[in-house]
């Protein structure tokens, strides 16, 4: 496995894209401040006022994006991502012994869950993953692989999905979110395909 297949040191970068992303996306700003001030009048309530008081399921997409078949990543792989993402979302991941005792207080159950897509934006069934073949051997924090014009695949509604492109990244770099408020087009997660998942070609220690 290269160096670049399973980085040496964690690298996000949430806010590298950010700073890229509100250069080309004047409104990125204004999206970002209408949150904060709503998310700031919940908390007025107490941090339970942003639980939701039945649970809600998210449905995703993952959308893997690969230049080598060694980068289209198993169903599994992805399953075990989405496992991995329920136990941290409802507080039951193994590894919340090793929270600093000053946080312990704060784990706890989000009510927020997450699956896999059972219906595409046109109502058919799907399993919740796109696959698409591309030229591009790498990509990095500029949200080509979040179209189609430049190698990757193009979102689903960001209103009724969460969006995940999984795929080989340059530079070190783990993967990067979008911040909340910003443009529909470039809403979700992108991550490296040896750091997604728990089974596969997933990498230690991610």
């Amino acid at each position: 496995m290269d160096d670049q297949a399973r980085p040496s040191r964690r690298m996000c970068g949430a806010a590298a894209a950010y700073y890229l992303a509100v250069e080309s996306h004047p409104e990125y700003r204004q999206g970002q401040r209408a949150v904060e001030i709503d998310t700031a009048e919940r908390l007025a309530a107490g941090p339970e006022a942003l639980i939701p008081a039945e649970p809600i399921t998210i449905p995703v997409v993952v959308h893997v994006v690969y230049n080598d078949e060694s980068e289209n990543i198993s169903d599994e792989q992805i399953e075990s991502q989405i496992s991995v993402l329920n136990q941290d979302y409802s507080g039951t991941n193994p590894n919340t012994a090793n929270v600093p005792s000053v946080w312990q207080g704060f784990i706890g159950d989000t009510n927020i869950r997450f699956a896999l897509a059972s219906e595409d934006p046109e109502g058919n069934d799907t399993t919740g993953i796109t696959r698409t073949p591309t030229d591009v051997t790498k990509f990095f924090i500029d949200d080509s692989v979040k179209s189609a014009e430049t190698g990757g695949v193009d979102p689903w509604d960001p209103d009724r999905f969460a969006n995940a492109w999984v795929c080989k990244l340059a530079r070190n770099l783990l993967g990067y979110a979008q911040f909340p408020g910003g443009p529909p087009e470039i809403d979700g997660v992108v991550i490296l395909n040896t750091a997604f998942g728990a089974t596969g070609t997933a990498a230690l220690p991610y």
